[in-house]
């Protein structure tokens, strides 16, 4: 019965992202030259595959996949805003005092803010690919450590290029991935993981420069990282620190202690 149990789940699990990935490759893309919109709609696709696959296996389940999408949703939000900031702005700050990181003037982006949508969107898909239907249902039909398990992998191979930068690229992005899941649990709902998961990626990629998107994603700063490559984090900038594993992991074990005092309450 138990193997019976795992197999539906891998099952499922299959048919989920093989699902969403095939609807998402053949979704029409822009025809726009104008890359700002081109990008809007590129990461809009996936987003309505995303939604559409969890509605259906939602459906499927017969409703019995509770998926935390909201709860308190303004309480989330600060508490996503907060500690998205405070996850950035420690190693950066801590890099520009290292004189690690230095600002060099500004470039000129046309439509800003459509990148800006562009990117929150793209961060809301990975969420709920990652955070969403397939972390609860792993979650309520096993238990919480294999959908950690499960979802940290798929989030680490979907960012596959931190392979290619060395061990500590790989290392941040599954303390990333962890730390998105603390949050998650203490939290209640989706909406602290993805406001900070958009932070970071908005500030830090779209602003910075310092952080890895799709590679047509403009920057707002001109930086340059400089000194040793374990600080710096090479070419992986902000992404490859050792300074951003040391926060990941304290917030980890920050958050981890706030949930269990939680429970225990």
């Amino acid at each position: 019965m138990k193997l019976k149990k795992i197999a539906f789940t891998i099952i499922k699990f299959i048919g989920f992202f093989l699902g969403w990935a095939i609807l998402t490759s053949i979704l029409p893309l822009s025809s726009s030259e104008n890359p700002a919109i081109w990008r809007l709609w590129a990461e809009i696709m996936p987003l309505l595959a995303i939604i559409a696959f969890t509605l259906i296996f939602w459906l499927f389940e017969k409703k019995n996949v509770r998926l935390y999408l909201f709860d308190k949703p303004v309480k989330e939000a600060a508490l996503g805003v907060i500690t998205g900031i405070v996850w950035l702005a420690v190693p950066v700050l801590v890099m520009y005092i290292a004189k690690i990181i230095h600002f060099d003037g500004t470039n000129s982006i046309d439509l800003f803010p459509v990148w800006v949508i562009a990117a929150f969107l793209n961060v809301i898909m990975q969420e709920l690919l990652v955070r969403g239907y397939l972390y609860q249902m792993i979650k309520q039909k096993h238990n919480i450590v294999a959908a950690t398990i499960v979802t940290t992998a798929l989030f680490t191979a979907l960012h596959g290029g931190a392979f290619e930068a060395g061990v500590v690229p790989v290392l941040n992005v599954l303390t990333m991935s962890l730390l998105m899941t603390v949050v998650l649990e203490y939290s209640g709902s989706i909406i602290a993981p993805t406001i900070m998961h958009f932070l970071w990626n908005g500030i830090g990629a779209l602003v910075l420069g310092g952080v890895s998107l799709a590679d047509d994603y403009p920057n707002l700063l001109i930086t340059t990282f400089s000194g040793n490559e374990i600080l710096s984090g090479g070419v992986c900038k902000i992404e490859g620190s050792i300074i951003v594993l040391f926060v990941n992991v304290i917030l980890i074990v920050l958050f981890m202690s706030l949930k269990i005092r939680k429970n225990s309450r």
